[in-house]
């Protein structure tokens, strides 16, 4: 056993893809909800054990095939999530750009109060969705809104409460920047937006245009898209050092984002997405996330891995 080498793959940018640090995450996380009585707890332990993979011509590995639990909070299935949404959100946005070379995107960044406790996330995160709804129906955002895709984030704090916010990229005619009767100014969106929540207190609304001729800053178009594309609950907050606490969280996070998906489309954006045969992220294949898939493979191009617990890495075989 001790002579087996350890698996590296690397992408072909020669980045080492984390299959190790995603694996241990993903133990401890079916560990806690073990604890926690959550009869899946077997089923996610098993997620990813073994790994098949393609030798590309050029050196690079590429997944070819393994089972994934796709469990919401599953570190590893989060992770080829994100890579997916990220690859189809970059297809998607690219192809609307072609269609509409005029249009222009705009990145939204919606916040509300924080939630208490895991009771109080869940029905915000059903409120969020609602009022986000009634905001792109609005007559001033309506009239130049093109389409949209947007993303929930939640982010835990210290004592307990959470913090649920959407990204949200807009696909916006060339005349919302064209007049006061067209253009929406940071102030509009945050009155607009508190309308939309029945709020009583203004909440903290952020507004950019993108670039979608850059590739890199800030504001560019590829920046906007990863920022959506990204995890909805990074793994880091709920793997602390406090166990007591990261059972907490799992549960809370677990209850709350049961039935709900991450990122959802609207409007041209989500014609393009069924037009381009884009399956479901969140419950879809996780093996081709870049979507790009190759011929079957021969004997010779296969690589094998599976995951050793006394070694705590993947071996190849």
């Amino acid at each position: 056993m001790t002579d087996r080498k350890v698996l590296v793959d690397r992408s072909q940018s020669g980045k080492v893809r984390p299959w190790r640090q995603k694996k241990l995450e993903n133990l401890r996380y079916a560990e806690y909800l073990s604890i926690l009585l959550y009869k899946k707890a077997h089923k996610v332990q098993g997620c990813a054990d073994v790994l098949r993979f393609r030798k590309l011509p050029d050196g690079s590995t590429k997944l070819y095939q393994t089972w994934f639990c796709k469990s919401r909070l599953c570190p590893l299935c989060n992770w080829r999530r994100s890579l997916k949404n990220s690859s189809q959100l970059t297809e998607i946005l690219a192809e609307a750009h072609r269609r509409h070379s005029t249009a222009r995107f705009i990145f939204l960044t919606l916040t509300e109060e924080n939630s208490v406790d895991g009771v109080d996330l869940k029905r915000r995160l059903k409120a969020l969705t609602h009022a986000f709804f009634k905001l792109i129906h609005y007559k001033k955002v309506s009239k130049n809104l093109l389409g949209f895709v947007r993303s929930t984030e939640i982010t835990t704090n210290a004592n307990g409460s959470y913090h649920q916010h959407l990204h949200v990229l807009l696909f916006v005619k060339s005349a919302y920047f064209k007049g006061t009767g067209n253009y929406l100014s940071q102030v509009e969106w945050t009155n607009l937006w508190q309308k939309a929540l029945k709020s009583s207190y203004k909440p903290i609304v952020n507004v950019e245009a993108v670039r979608t001729n850059k590739s890199k800053g800030k504001s560019s178009l590829l920046a906007s898209a990863q920022e959506t594309a990204k995890y909805q609950v990074k793994s880091a907050d709920y793997m602390t050092d406090d166990d007591n606490r990261n059972q907490q969280v799992i549960d809370d996070l677990e209850q709350a984002l049961a039935g709900t998906r991450q990122i959802g489309y609207g409007g041209v954006l989500k014609q393009i997405k069924q037009q381009l045969k884009l399956d479901d992220a969140d419950n879809g294949d996780l093996v081709n996330v870049d979507g790009d898939k190759l011929s079957e493979p021969t004997e010779v191009e296969l690589i094998v891995a599976r995951w050793d617990n006394q070694r705590k890495n993947y071996l190849i075989w």
